[in-house]
């Protein structure tokens, strides 16, 4: 199974994280600021490699914290 973003997702948020293709492991790629964005909806695609291939699809909501307060 392989792990994706949604093409739902602008490139902008696409590029603030990284998902990790094998596992689905979703990780920031950047500094995530509180002051500009309070919470995230990432719609994630997993594809097996069958013929065809099937999809699925979920939703991740990430919610930013903000530490200064």
């Amino acid at each position: 199974i392989y792990y994706s973003f949604s093409d739902t997702i602008s490139s902008q948020v696409q590029d603030l994280f990284i998902i990790d293709k094998k596992s689905g492991e979703i990780r920031t790629n950047g500094e995530l600021d509180f002051e500009d964005v309070q919470s995230y909806d990432l719609e994630i695609e997993a594809r097996d490699k069958g013929t065809p291939p099937l999809a699925g699809h979920c939703s991740v909501e990430l919610e930013v914290l903000d530490m200064n307060d």
